[in-house]
This record gives structure tokens, C-alpha cells and sequence, in this order.
């Protein structure tokens, strides 16, 4: 029986760790793809020479050639210029646009089933820019942000508690930006509320210090953006897709009628399995949440708009 196949678009940071995850999980033959003669290639050796000490039985490809990624069950893409410091994820839009754009055009050429998981910033925008050009059904086109985010978010949350963070589950909603909306009240550790482990202000501090995840490390790094865990969290969704598992996760979804959303790709919880996105889970949200969530939405929106112009 023959392996499935991962091709993985942009052999940077994000990329290339990415690949390493998947390796790791075995879950899939490895394609990493970059328009930059060699990079993918090197990297992609590198890691198969790692193959032996991390004992994975994977198959790497490292090309730029997009015909290499024909018949990919699934393709993450991560191409595009990444953050510096002083910029906004808003600020890579109209470059990010053609890339992707261009990007997606090549993978559906040649993978015309496959799932998309997007990692591309803007997050939501680009997710909405690969919909919109692959025609692909909505529930095989995806965003990674909500599972990135609630990470960050249960990582502050275990350090200020001292806990583990196999033990904390978190929700969160909204944009994958400052605006995103995290909810305090659906954390918990172990089962109980975060509402009764900590003070209003410490969890207020931890939401606020999600929001800026990552531009705390884009100013840390000065020259880079963050992709240890942007990559594991979307080699976490490519593993719920390829093994079926019905995982509820946060993802960045289309949303028309759920939560009042009106038609843009943002960020909800959703079940995800060997259907792609085969479920939305709606909330229901006190009336700040809402508000909050609204918020994020009409701000996507303004960048979905600008993206129609641009396409």
C-alpha cells in the first residue's frame, strides 16, 4: 500500500520544521517545494539523513517543481515574506495575495483533490485568497491560527499556574491578530475553570499577551517571525485530516451563517477529520464576547475586501 503524500509549499522556517514534525508523526511521504534552486532539496536530504537517529520511515522530496507535488492528499502552504519588525500582518497583504495566488493556481493544477491548510500571513485573508482562486469546497480549504494561538495561550497559562499543558484545554474565536478573542470562560485545567485558579487581571494579562504572541517574537528575533509552533500546529491539522480523527480544534473556517458571520473564513471551533472541516461548532457567547467576536469578523472582512480588489 503506498504511502500518502504531504507537499509542503515554502521550505523556510515554517516550512521545513513543519516537515520535520510530519516526519516525526510518520504520517506521510514529504514534499517540500521552494522557488529558491536548492533549498528545498537540502533541507529535504538533511532531514531524510535524520532519519535514522529520529527512527521515521519517510519519504522526502525536495524540488521546484511543481509537478513533484501531483496527487498530494494534502498541501500546506507557508510561502510568503514574513513579518519584520514594526510590521502588522496586515502589511504583507497585497504581496502575500499575488504569492499565494500564484501559490494555490500551481497546487490545484496538480492536486486538484486535495485539502489546503493555509499558514500564510495574513492568516484569514490568505485562507480566503486560496478559496477563492483553488473553487475548492469549503471544507477543503483551512487555516492554521485558533490551534497556534490556544497554544500560546495554554503555555502562558501553565507557566503562571506551574502546571502541565497536557492538562490545560483552551477555545478561542476571532481573527489571527491583536483582536482575536480568547475565552476565559471555556479554559480549563484538569476540568476546572481558569475563572477559579486565577484572578480576573492575571487572566486578562495572559489573554492580552496571547494577542501579541507574535509580535513579541518578531521583536525578539528582529530578522525572522516565529515557526516552531505555528509548524506544529499545522502538521497537528494535517494529522487530524490524514488519521480521521474528529479532533475539536480551533481553526480558521468559513463561516456563513454560524455565529452571525455572514461569509468570511475566521477563526472557530470546528471538527476536523477525514472530511477536512466537517463541522462548525457554534457557541454561545455572552454578549461582550459577541461583541469582541464581531469586531474581529468586520476587521477580516475589511481585508477580505481589500484582497477582491486585488485579485
Amino acid at each position: 500500500m503506498s504511502r500518502k503524500k504531504i507537499s509542503i509549499i515554502g521550505a523556510g522556517n515554517v516550512g521545513a520544521t513543519c516537515a520535520h514534525w510530519l516526519a516525526q508523526k510518520e504520517l506521510a511521504d514529504i514534499v517540500m517545494l521552494d522557488i529558491v534552486e536548492g533549498l528545498a532539496a537540502g533541507k529535504g536530504l538533511d532531514l531524510f539523513e535524520s532519519s535514522p537517529v529520529g527512527g521515521f520511515d519517510v519519504g522526502f522530496t525536495g524540488t521546484c517543481d511543481y509537478q513533484a507535488t501531483g496527487g498530494s492528499d494534502i498541501v500546506i502552504i507557508t510561502s510568503g515574506l514574513p513579518r519584520k519588525p514594526g510590521m502588522s500582518r496586515d502589511d504583507l497583504l497585497k504581496a502575500n495575495t499575488r504569492i499565494v495566488t500564484e501559490v494555490t493556481q500551481q497546487v490545484v493544477a496538480h492536486s486538484p483533490d486535495t485539502f489546503l491548510i493555509i499558514v500564510s500571513n495574513p492568516l484569514d485573508a490568505m485562507t480566503y485568497v486560496a478559496a477563492k482562486v483553488s473553487g475548492f469546497p469549503k471544507n477543503r480549504v483551512m487555516g492554521m491560527a485558533g490551534i497556534l494561538d490556544t497554544a500560546r495561550y495554554r503555555s502562558f497559562i501553565a507557566q503562571a499556574l506551574g502546571v502541565s499543558v497536557t492538562d490545560i484545554s483552551a477555545m478561542l474565536l476571532g481573527g489571527h491578530g491583536d483582536d482575536m478573542v480568547p475565552l476565559p470562560r471555556y479554559t480549563t485545567i484538569a476540568g476546572i475553570p481558569l475563572t477559579e485558579l486565577l484572578a480576573d487581571r492575571q487572566i486578562e494579562a495572559i489573554v492580552e499577551r496571547t494577542r501579541r504572541g507574535g509580535t513579541e517574537i518578531v521583536n525578539l528575533l528582529k530578522n525572522g517571525s516565529a515557526f516552531y509552533a505555528p509548524s506544529a500546529a499545522a502538521a497537528e491539522m494535517a494529522e487530524a485530516i490524514l488519521k480521521d480523527k474528529k479532533r475539536v480544534l480551533p481553526c480558521c473556517a468559513w463561516c456563513q451563517d454560524e455565529y452571525g458571520a455572514g461569509g468570511c473564513f475566521v477563526g472557530v471551533p470546528v471538527i476536523l477529520g477525514g472530511g477536512g472541516v466537517e463541522k462548525v461548532i457554534e457557541l454561545k457567547l455572552t454578549d461582550q464576547e459577541k461583541q469582541f467576536f464581531d469586531a474581529s469578523v468586520s476587521h477580516v472582512k475589511e481585508l477580505t475586501g481589500q484582497v477582491d480588489k486585488l485579485l
